[in-house]
């Protein structure tokens, strides 16, 4: 039955046209975000997921960029221990010379001395970020303990916080403290004073003399030490190798990891481009539609006025 105050068409067709409006716009939405669930109200399980997700995400990049960051600083003091580890040896093949009578001792140690002090620079300018294992300058802090373990950030996982890598300062440290001159540079692995047998080290008071009256008896002795000195700095230069192995490892992992996540996010919350571009296309059409079947549908109740003509 027509009405003139109640046009049910109109109504219905307004309904639908209301629908298309609002479906548009969520579709225009997700076209200029990309993002299908762009908020809670969108899909709140997916939402909250992708959130933990992308803070998990963000703290793995803070850890990846602390990796690469140790890894530079791990190769700054392999470099220093290499190269502690040829002037050692030209301290061992000064020492060889000495053994002959003809050398003139002097001249030898006047190189062994700046030997010893080539030692002392490259040990105090390994600092890097603050840092220098070779000094035993750890966290900014000089004359650390030579036993101290050190803890570098190795990765992170939601559970579990922060992982960890460590290694022992004993194993790294050439000497203690930020060292002026030979005497001061004490401790470590080339700190302390060589005694009889071999122990001891290259640095310290009264370290490897060829020019004291004793000193050709005891060359044999401070060969022994210099060998003992060259497999410490090995076995340092191996320690920290092995901490940068396990650097490179965590920081390929994290990576991997990083991606892994992006895509999880991606999939629980990125729209998919192609059927948006569709349905926006349909969505046009059928709001176009609408309001012509509103027009359509406002027309109609002027058909009772020809009722009266």
């Amino acid at each position: 039955m027509p009405s003139i105050l109640t046009n049910a068409s109109a109504l219905t067709a307004l309904q639908n046209l209301a629908n298309t409006q609002k479906s548009l716009a969520t579709t225009q939405e997700q076209l200029s975000t990309g993002l299908a669930v762009g908020s809670a109200k969108d899909n709140g399980a997916y939402w909250s997921i992708a959130q933990t997700m992308n803070s998990d995400n963000g703290a793995l990049g803070a850890v990846g960029s602390s990796l690469k960051t140790t890894s530079a600083m791990l190769a700054n003091f392999t470099s220093g221990i290499k190269a502690a580890i040829s002037v050692v040896n030209k301290i061992k093949a000064d020492l060889v010379l000495a053994e002959d009578p003809t050398q003139d001792l002097a001249k030898i140690q006047e190189d062994i001395k700046a030997q010893q002090n080539s030692l002392i620079q490259i040990a105090n300018g390994g600092t890097f970020n603050e840092q220098n294992w070779m000094n035993g300058t750890v966290t900014g802090t000089a004359n650390a303990s030579v036993s101290s373990t050190i803890t570098l950030v190795g990765g992170y996982t939601n559970d579990g916080g922060v992982q960890t890598i460590s290694t022992a300062g004993s194993d790294i440290n050439l000497f203690i403290g930020v060292a002026s001159d030979i005497a001061s540079a004490t401790g470590g692995i080339l700190g302390g004073t060589p005694t009889a047998g071999g122990t001891g080290s290259v640095l310290g008071t009264g370290a490897f003399d060829v020019t004291v009256s004793s000193a050709q008896s005891q060359i044999e002795d401070m060969l022994t030490s210099i060998n003992n000195t060259i497999s410490l700095l090995e076995t340092s230069a191996s320690s920290v190798g092995s901490v940068e192995t396990q650097v490179s490892t965590q920081a390929t992992f994290v990576s991997a990891m990083q991606a892994n996540l992006s895509n999880g996010i991606s999939a629980l919350v990125d729209a998919d481009m192609n059927q948006v571009s569709t349905r926006l296309q349909a969505l046009q059409t059928q709001q176009q539609l609408g309001v012509q079947s509103l027009s359509i549908a406002n027309q109609s109740t002027q058909m009772i006025l020809k009722l009266f003509q």
